[in-house]
């Protein structure tokens, strides 16, 4: 049996791709070499260059944590500001008033002859 590759949209390709190239810009802006900055996010020199080709079959957590160290900003706030904790807990007070789950209605059976 062949593996079968996920597929995914354009959009998602682009962006994984946008988000490599932005770390290895951050990453060079720092002067830090390829296997020195691999070392500091705790990966190999070879994930690293995945990163930042946009593979999307990465880690999110690492891919994560090589943008925070590299100083590539996600979202529009500032964490050292304290913003990320108050954006985080909006986020909550807004998924605490949507349902737990959702749920697919059931069509009522028309049984009437």
């Amino acid at each position: 049996m062949t593996k079968r590759e996920r597929a995914y949209s354009r959009y998602t390709k682009d962006a994984a791709i946008l988000l490599g190239k932005g770390i290895k810009l951050a990453r060079k802006a720092r002067k830090f070499t390829a296997r020195d900055f691999a070392e500091r996010v705790g990966i190999s020199r070879i994930t690293l260059q995945k990163i930042e080709k946009g593979d999307l079959k990465c880690g999110l957590g690492i891919v994560l944590e090589a943008a925070a160290l590299a100083g590539v900003k996600l979202f529009d706030v500032d964490p050292a500001r304290g913003n990320f904790a108050a954006h985080l807990e909006s986020v909550n007070d807004k998924l605490a008033l949507l349902p737990k789950s959702i749920r697919k209605r059931r069509q009522e059976v028309d049984d009437d002859f």
